[in-house]
């Protein structure tokens, strides 16, 4: 073969000397079909888990909307696959389970409202959150509708996650004392933290967050030490969210329109902090603390993949 030529979009064709046929050399896709430069789609992730809007991050990058919503698309299938397959069966000491809330297109009592309040595409949109205390890492997390099933749901992703013997907190929603007893059986040592909280003082209280007045902790399944009982850091991690994740800034228009688009983002957003981002107290990754893998991923590292 010999060099002939270029196509429209600069890549070589070469010719067959013998039977005169023209061809391109077959490329890698790590996007699949989309023909997005990889330096391109990096900038516009990069916007993405800080906290940028899909307008912003297309007014920064060059990157069309659309194109973004097709990369949102193809990473965070890719990001929930490598999650899925890497993180199960790691061995934890205490767990730190709480849900996050948000909506779709419409808060739920507009949704009710409408008559939608059987579209679980529509309104309150729950994310259960798994977080493993020493090692900063995100177990397991599954968004639904803060009910039984759901719940279960995000247990049993628990339940693959670890293994072993530990310790689990959870707030006091009631439907984490059967799923957790069903999902993880006698591994466990459960116990909710109950917050009661006073009446708020003052005409100007709307974003005020109540004050605290009184924490119960309550002993479910076998015997958790509960002076060390508590969801702190597991709520710390929800502010991470929020921070690092535009469509869950409270006070915006900068909300999910499409249950799925949330499903990606959350993916990216928790492939990202357990693999790529540098934990600032840890001096390396959730997942390298955990001995997943013995590496800091990068960007080029989960396209490739």
């Amino acid at each position: 073969t010999k060099k002939f030529g270029k196509d429209r979009n600069g890549n070589q064709r070469f010719r067959c000397l013998d039977c005169k046929k023209t061809f391109q050399q077959e490329r890698e896709k790590p996007l699949g079909e989309m023909t997005l430069a990889i330096d391109k789609a990096i900038s516009v992730l990069r916007c993405l888990v800080e906290g940028c809007s899909i307008r912003s991050t297309s007014r920064l990058t060059g990157v069309h909307k659309n194109t973004i919503f097709g990369l949102l698309e193809t990473v965070g299938e890719k990001c929930m696959r490598l999650s899925n397959e890497m993180i199960q069966g790691i061995r934890v000491s205490e767990v730190q389970a709480d849900e996050v809330w948000g909506f779709c297109r419409m808060k739920q009592r507009t949704a009710n409202k409408l008559g939608l309040e059987n579209d679980s595409m529509v309104g309150d949109a729950w994310c259960f959150v798994a977080f493993e205390r020493h090692t900063k890492l995100v177990l397991a997390w599954h968004l639904g509708r803060r009910t039984v099933a759901d719940t279960e749901i995000f247990t049993e992703k628990l339940n693959q996650a670890t293994a072993g013997n530990f310790e689990i907190y959870t707030d006091g929603f009631s439907a984490y004392k059967d799923a957790i007893s069903l999902s993880l059986g006698t591994r466990v040592d459960f116990a909710q933290i109950i917050k009661i909280y006073g009446k708020p003082e003052g005409e100007d209280h709307r974003y005020s967050p109540p004050q605290v007045t009184e924490i119960k902790k309550n002993a479910v399944l076998g015997q958790p030490d509960l002076e060390k009982a508590g969801t702190s850091h597991v709520e710390r991690q929800n502010l991470t969210i929020r921070m690092s994740n535009r469509r869950m800034t409270r006070l915006t228009n900068a909300f999910s329109k499409k249950h799925a688009n949330l499903n990606y983002s959350y993916a990216i957003h928790f492939f990202f902090y357990n693999f790529i981002r540098v934990h600032s107290s840890l001096r390396v990754t959730p997942a390298m603390e955990s001995k997943i893998t013995d590496k800091v991923w990068t960007w080029e590292d989960l396209l490739s993949v």
